[in-house]
């Protein structure tokens, strides 16, 4: 947690899938003050083409928050949403271990929330969740053409037909 004056500002990282559509989710929702895109959970040091070869990495987004105008919960809302959280190192075409979905907390404090959080939201759900919940390891920032993809580069295929989406539906809940 940093408290920048009045403004309590907390972290929490997640692996929702493509990180350019975490990002590009979480840009959109009131409280979050900053995204950032990277890489966690594998090998030291990657870089995308080593995290694509399978070096144990997880693609993630990293979002501080301000507590005074979003909860944790109302992230894990929006996360569980945004991705198929039953769905195993696969989210719609993308594949492999970078895609899992996982929250990495920071403290006791937060595992407890997002420990409660899933067990009450399983309830919304025939499958098992299979969000991996994880202690925050070395994060490592993720290549500069990465950060705000959508944001830079709104036309790209991939952008309009599968991040734009994401963002409308999450839209509609929030």
């Amino acid at each position: 947690m940093r408290n920048k004056g009045s403004i309590l500002h907390s972290e929490i990282i997640l692996g929702a899938g493509c990180f350019w559509c975490t990002q590009a989710v979480f840009d959109e929702i009131k409280g979050v003050v900053y995204t950032e895109v990277g890489y966690m959970g594998g090998k030291p040091n990657p870089s995308y083409e080593s995290v694509v070869n399978g070096d144990g990495n997880i693609e993630i987004t990293k979002i501080v928050y301000d507590q005074k105008e979003i909860t944790l919960e109302k992230i894990l809302e929006v996360f569980l949403k945004m991705h198929d959280p039953t769905s195993i190192d696969k989210q719609g075409a993308d594949e492999g271990i970078q895609y899992r979905s996982v929250i990495f907390y920071q403290d006791e404090t937060q595992l407890k929330i997002i420990s409660d959080f899933l067990q009450k939201a399983q309830q919304n759900y025939e499958k098992t969740l299979a969000t991996q919940v994880l202690k925050a390891k070395k994060y490592y920032k993720g290549e500069d053409y990465h950060q705000k993809y959508f944001k830079n580069n709104p036309d790209q295929a991939y952008c309009r037909f599968v991040i734009e989406p994401k963002i409308k539906k999450i839209k509609t809940c929030i």
